[in-house]
C-alpha cells in the first residue's frame, strides 16, 4: 500500500507551511503499510517553544483553508511536541530536544521516506 493522493496533497501544503515558519529538518514517512489509520507522518523541528507553536498553527491554518480539518491536536500549550492529526496525514512538530529523545525516525525506519525537497520547489 502507498500513501493516497489526498495525503500527498496535504503533505505538500503542510511542508510549505512549515517551511514558511522556519521549520527545520522536515522528514515525511509513508506509514500506510504498517498503519491502518493514516498514510503519512511529517516530522518537523522548531527551534523554540514559540516557533513550534507558530509552525503548528500555520500548518493547521493552511490545511483548514484547503478544506482539511484537524481531527486531533495534542501538546499545543506546551510547545514541545505538537501532534496534528488530519486523518491521512499526521504532523509531529517537535522542539529539537524532544525530536532527538523520541527518535520517531528510528522507530519508523522501515517505512519509505517521501522526498520533501520537490514539494518545496513546487511551491516556489
Amino acid at each position: 500500500m502507498t500513501a493516497s493522493d489526498q495525503a500527498l496533497d496535504s503533505l505538500a501544503l503542510a511542508v510549505r507551511a512549515a517551511d514558511s515558519k522556519g521549520g527545520e529538518d522536515l522528514v515525511a514517512l509513508d506509514v500506510s503499510a504498517p498503519l491502518p489509520f493514516t498514510d503519512v507522518f511529517l516530522l518537523v523541528t522548531g527551534n523554540s517553544e514559540r516557533n513550534v507553536i507558530a509552525i503548528a498553527d500555520e500548518i493547521e491554518e493552511v490545511l483548514r483553508e484547503a478544506g482539511a480539518k484537524a481531527l486531533r491536536r495534542e501538546g499545543h500549550s506546551a510547545g514541545r511536541w505538537i501532534l496534528l492529526d488530519f486523518g491521512d496525514l499526521v504532523v509531529h512538530v517537535f522542539h529539537r530536544e524532544e525530536r532527538l529523545y523520541y527518535g520517531l525516525e528510528r522507530l519508523w525506519s522501515d517505512c519509505p521516506v517521501v522526498p520533501v525537497a520537490p514539494l518545496l520547489a513546487a511551491g516556489s
